[in-house]
């Protein structure tokens, strides 16, 4: 069956919930933001940078009609890119792993625009008793433990170094849930993938392409969650791409530290690989005001140990899945925020790679404009080794970072 085939499933699916119980609905108006990123991005070491200036604009609605036991989940978006420089990526783009529906679509691609717009939910669940739900279609699967870096979530965690995106990239799935209690759940998800993979990555003459293939996946994964006196404990296994894979998660507190943690061991190839993470946060006063503080560690197996291996990363099935959210075998994440009046606050964000030394630095701000409207802006400065050349085009994970200044105003409706 293909994408579009799938896709066109799925939107008759929510027509045909829609006309079956009209007089039992529990009608909702849409919600949705408005978004616009102007930001400036300094020149780098590279050769021929220059300074690059762009606006990024999200506008998103989102509707969940509910018929009782049946409900439907739909947000659809528009995201647009006004730049000074043809470049590709960066703010604003949404984490993919290969959807199976194409729910995607390019309105303009140009050299200074890039105007797209998609579905990011779109899925159909049933209630047959309060303790068990079904969905199937695109949406949100979060199974991290850990805030900023999550090894332990297979479903495309964020990444922690973009302070814009509001909402979880949501994936192609059919998921149970089950609530033996109020303080248990086990969750079923079975999700197909479809992923373009590099096979050559270095091309055998001149003006020959690196080769890629299409690849169609399998994930299927059960996790059982529970709470003990002050502890969540969880566990997940299953087939994650077609490895045997398995992993725990703890989250609770020991004095005022709250401790969060999750490792994930999985089959791959010949041998077995660790993901970790542990992390501690708290939050105290300070002149009568909160002061939140965090520290993360990840030593995550699946990741590179040195800055020769960062382009096989780059074009790695891991990578181009979305399973990696740091370049680096072994990262600290620091952060703290400070609130200086119940509208402002002040936040500072670290990111350290152990391994080539380079680090991420964002100092930034958030003002409450209204109930319904935010400002959020601030800079992010690259350390590290930033001497590219042909053998090592990528010398540190954070050392080719421009500084960047970046304001961000979000309204809510």
């Amino acid at each position: 069956m293909s994408r579009s085939t799938l896709a066109t499933l799925g939107l008759q699916l929510a027509f045909v919930a829609g006309v079956a119980a009209p007089a039992a609905a529990q009608f909702t108006w849409p919600s949705g933001y408005l978004q616009t990123v102007p930001l400036v991005t300094g020149s780098t070491a590279l050769p021929e940078s220059e300074s690059t200036a762009s606006d990024f604009n999200r506008f998103r609605l989102m509707v969940e009609p509910d018929w009782d036991r049946l409900a439907v989940e739909v947000a659809y978006e528009h995201a647009a890119t006004i730049r000074t420089q043809p470049t590709r990526g960066g703010v604003g783009v949404v984490p993919g792993g290969g959807e199976w529906m194409d729910l995607q679509w390019t309105i303009t691609d140009e050299e200074h625009v890039l105007w797209q717009h998609r579905f990011d939910r779109l899925n159909l669940s049933w209630r047959p008793t309060r303790a068990v739900q079904f969905s199937a279609g695109r949406q949100a699967v979060s199974w991290g433990t850990t805030l900023f870096l999550t090894p332990g979530d297979p479903f495309l965690p964020f990444s922690p170094a973009d302070p814009f995106r509001q909402f979880r990239a949501g994936v192609d799935a059919a998921r149970l849930r089950i609530y033996p209690s109020p303080l248990s759940e086990i969750d079923v998800v079975v999700r197909g993938t479809r992923n373009e993979f590099v096979d050559d990555v270095m091309p055998a003459g001149l003006g020959r392409a690196p080769t890629t293939s299409d690849v169609e996946e399998v994930t299927a994964l059960a996790r059982g969650l529970t709470t003990i006196a002050n502890w969540e404990l969880s566990g997940w296994g299953g087939t994650l791409y077609g490895d045997a894979v398995g992993a725990v998660g703890a989250a609770g507190s020991i004095g005022a530290w709250a401790v969060r943690g999750e490792g994930v061991v999985r089959q791959l190839d010949d041998s077995v690989i660790f993901r970790g993470s542990l992390g501690l946060d708290r939050q105290v006063q300070v002149n009568g005001r909160d002061l939140f503080l965090l520290v993360e560690y990840q030593h995550d197996e699946l990741a590179a140990s040195e800055p020769d291996d960062y382009v096989a990363l780059l074009v790695s099935e891991p990578f181009l899945r979305g399973e990696l959210q740091v370049l680096g075998r072994d990262e600290t994440v620091v952060q703290g925020s400070y609130q200086l009046h119940p509208l402002w606050s002040l936040s500072g964000l670290w990111i350290f790679n152990a391994h080539d030394q380079s680090s991420l630095v964002s100092p930034s701000f958030a003002y409450s404009v209204s109930n319904e409207a935010s400002l959020n802006g601030g800079l992010f400065f690259g350390f590290g080794d930033d001497e590219s050349t042909l053998a090592r085009p990528l010398p540190s994970e954070y050392g080719l970072t421009g500084v960047t200044a970046f304001v961000s105003l979000s309204w809510h409706f």
